[in-house]
């Protein structure tokens, strides 16, 4: 165990033990990612900066009673969050896409660079509206969060087996449906290749194989 993972196990403990100094520094540590990977669902500032402050004070709330156990500290974050996620569609019935957030990682560029990849985004994004729901979580988790297979197996609570079996089976139907698109568009520019924004270089990463 590195230096840095000793320090989480010891807040963690902290935590546990009832110390807010010690859970103030996990919230520091995780905060932007359990907030990017709320807002990649939610797609609205508000309602991320809402759900995250939410995930957090649920795992507050359950350090005393039902902490953590077997898998780590930062996993069990995003099993709460995917857990709320789940509420907020439940309650809003909304359906979420990713080219609200593309803004958050996308680098400088000029007008036609700009262009250029608007046109990508909003095709990886009808595409990927097109896959069933547990294709674009595991996506999500595997190429835009970078959890590894057995990480993400612990979110979604799959053994780590099932989960490559899913993401074969997401890529593939991805792949497919970018495929049917650029058969009946033949002069549209490619979605593979050096223009992808960093929050979207899952999709060449996924179509080129895990």
């Amino acid at each position: 165990m590195n230096e840095m993972n000793e320090c989480q196990t010891h807040l963690v403990k902290q935590a546990i033990d009832g110390d807010t100094a010690a859970f103030g520094h996990l919230y520091e540590r995780f905060l932007d990612e359990i907030y990017h990977f709320v807002f990649y669902r939610v797609r609205s500032h508000q309602e991320a900066e809402d759900l995250c402050e939410a995930v957090f004070l649920k795992a507050w709330l359950a350090l005393a009673e039902n902490p953590p156990q077997q898998i780590p500290f930062r996993l069990w974050l995003y099993r709460i969050a995917r857990n709320m996620v789940v509420d907020h569609y439940r309650a809003h019935k909304e359906h979420v896409g990713l080219e609200e957030a593309n803004h958050i990682l996308a680098p400088i560029e000029g007008p036609e660079a700009m262009v250029m990849r608007r046109e990508r985004v909003e095709e990886l994004h009808d595409k990927f509206q097109q896959l069933k729901e547990e294709y674009q979580e595991v996506l999500m988790y595997r190429f835009i969060v970078g959890l590894s297979h057995a990480e993400t197996a612990v979110v979604l609570q799959r053994s780590e087996e099932a989960v490559r079996a899913l993401q074969y089976r997401a890529i593939t139907a991805l792949r497919n449906l970018l495929t049917v698109a650029q058969v009946a568009a033949p002069g549209k520019t490619s979605t593979r290749g050096n223009g992808f924004s960093p929050n979207l270089v899952f999709v060449s990463t996924a179509l080129d194989g895990d």
